[in-house]
């Protein structure tokens, strides 16, 4: 009898990590630093009260950051006039303000209780996980103790995140090439249950789908009639933007599964998850099961977490999450 994925994932997450993973630990900052997670939850809370945006911006800014060069804050640093950093690549420009602040001003209290103790890539994770929780997801437990990145260019970015024109084998491939399965893909693109997409990632399904027709025959027909309305200037506005879950925006649950098979899957790529045969089974079972979807988005998330994670041999603790401590590039 094969053995669920869950299940292995389970035991994987359950085991001591090698190289520079076992490095970390639940308990990380136990003495260091106590009141950390306390202080990330505060600060946490009162940006999402006043801005329901920040849980599905900070989620984003997280796999942003975790799918190049690693969980290693390297989205936060600064350009300047010797290197474009990430943050400035172009598929990175429409990042939400709200998830570089509230990680910034998580730091800037953490700098003066535990100074130069915690780094922008723990508080990033964390805050990510208390954020996702607080709008209805799942907890997860993270392991503690990444340092930040010394690297970030804006040419390292391209290629290692999903684009919205993408097809569902070069999704899947580019999972695969950093250790993801098709399931595993599956529950992190559960993360769409919450926040929005800009309108030129799903323009072309709108206006331009074929020579024979205007918009994607498969897009629900008062779905595609609201997106045609809601993005008619998209080409003068480049702000304009639709919810990705029509019905349950700022909660996260499954429904972004239970829409799919409806038409109501905002981009092309979500519109091929329950059609390909190697992710619809998955697409189905997390629509009439929240509870598996939660559990397996946690697991995923968990190894996200770990992902290129740096050490105090190539990494550091910055002051500042927005630079280095040296000139570095």
């Amino acid at each position: 009898m094969a053995v669920p994925l869950r299940i292995l994932l389970l035991l994987f997450l359950s085991i001591p990590f090698s190289e520079s993973k076992s490095n970390l630990s639940f308990d990380y900052y136990k003495r260091s630093c106590p009141n950390f997670e306390k202080i990330v939850r505060e600060t946490i809370t009162t940006k999402q009260m006043s801005n329901p945006a920040t849980a599905a911006g900070t989620l984003r800014l997280f796999f942003h950051d975790c799918m190049v060069e690693g969980c290693d804050a390297s989205v936060f640093i600064s350009s300047n006039s010797f290197n474009t950093a990430e943050r400035d690549a172009d598929v990175n420009l429409s990042l939400s303000g709200d998830g570089y602040e509230v990680v910034v001003k998580a730091k800037t209290t953490l700098e003066l209780t535990c100074p130069k103790v915690v780094s922008c890539a723990d508080i990033l994770a964390v805050a990510t996980r208390d954020l996702v929780t607080m709008v209805g997801g799942p907890y997860y437990k993270i392991r503690l103790g990444r340092k930040d990145g010394l690297v970030s260019k804006a040419s390292r970015v391209e290629g290692n995140l999903p684009r919205s024109n993408m097809s569902i084998t070069q999704v899947i491939k580019l999972f695969a090439s950093k250790g993801f399965s098709v399931q595993e893909m599956v529950a992190l693109t559960g993360g769409h249950t919450i926040g929005f997409s800009h309108c030129i990632e799903f323009s072309d399904r709108l206006f331009s789908y074929s020579k024979k027709q205007a918009t994607d025959p498969e897009l629900n027909s008062k779905f595609a009639a609201g997106l045609r309305n809601i993005c008619a200037n998209h080409t003068i506005d480049k702000t304009m933007s639709a919810f990705n879950d029509v019905f349950t925006p700022g909660k996260f649950d499954n429904m972004y599964f239970k829409n799919l098979p409806r038409g109501l899957g905002l981009l092309a790529y979500d519109h091929a998850l329950v059609k390909d045969p190697r992710t619809k089974p998955f697409v189905e079972l997390y629509a009439t099961n929240q509870t598996v979807f939660f559990q397996d988005f946690s697991l995923a998330m968990q190894k996200l977490s770990i992902h290129g994670i740096k050490t105090a041999i190539n990494g550091e603790v910055r002051n500042r999450c927005d630079q280095f401590n040296s000139i570095q590039t």
